[in-house]
């Protein structure tokens, strides 16, 4: 079967069509990091297909779909997860309430519209609104929330295949809402038998809650032993 490239300046770049495979993860440029196809769709099979790859969708408005696989890539192994001493005593007041699953569309439009510091805009597209709010139809696709007086004021999303979980999202309107939620889904995960969380790419807030580096190698081998386990 012939495939549709596109060149860019790192290489050449897998066109999706509708029956378009994604290519083998060692065809991803190195610059830009782990970009490996263009195009196709937000389907769920096209999403599940995927993230059972280790492969991610992460555009802008107005650019084609583009889907990556970076190496190395950013992963939380529950066991890991670190929690500093201020966020335990936050943890620990009773004004706050986490709940799961109550509100995703709420959720994933507050990740869309909260403001981040050096971003302008945001990649959550009604395109991707749609894709994720599909799979949380199914199943696959879950939220997080934090409660205040009634209020949702903090929250993720993020994609559930077998034992393995992938973090998409989170914000806050009130200090510590969004880490309140991240604690107690990690936590409620590993309950669950999660064995890795995929943070996709490496940030100075990652790595305080205990998150490190991997492979794609390693990510890849992981990977494959955990979305096979029943959810």
């Amino acid at each position: 079967m012939s495939h549709r490239y596109y060149r860019l300046p790192g290489g050449l770049v897998r066109a999706l069509d509708a029956n378009t495979p994604f290519p083998a993860l060692s065809e991803a440029l190195q610059e830009p990091n782990g970009l490996i196809a263009v195009d196709g769709d937000l389907s769920a099979k096209r999403l599940l297909e995927a993230y059972q790859l280790g492969i991610f969708p992460w555009f802008s408005a107005g650019e084609p779909i583009l889907w990556w696989s970076p190496d190395p890539r950013m992963v939380l192994f529950p066991q890991e997860l670190k929690i500093s001493k201020s966020l335990s005593k936050r943890l620990k007041k009773p004004d706050y309430e986490v709940r799961f699953n109550t509100v995703f569309s709420e959720v994933i439009q507050a990740c869309a519209n909260t403001g981040r510091d050096g971003q302008d805009g945001t990649w959550i597209t009604q395109q991707i609104m749609d894709g994720y709010s599909q799979l949380h139809a199914l199943g696959y696709a879950h939220s997080a929330e934090t409660w205040i007086d009634g209020k949702l004021v903090g929250g993720l999303y993020g994609v559930r295949i077998g034992n393995m979980f992938y973090g998409e999202s989170m914000f806050h309107h009130v200090t510590d809402a969004s880490k309140l939620a991240f604690v107690h889904m990690v936590k409620h995960l590993q309950q669950g038998g999660c064995g890795m969380i995929d943070c996709q790419m490496k940030t100075a807030h990652l790595i305080s809650l205990g998150a490190r580096e991997i492979s794609r190698a390693e990510f890849s081998q992981r990977l494959d032993e955990l979305v096979h386990y029943p959810s």
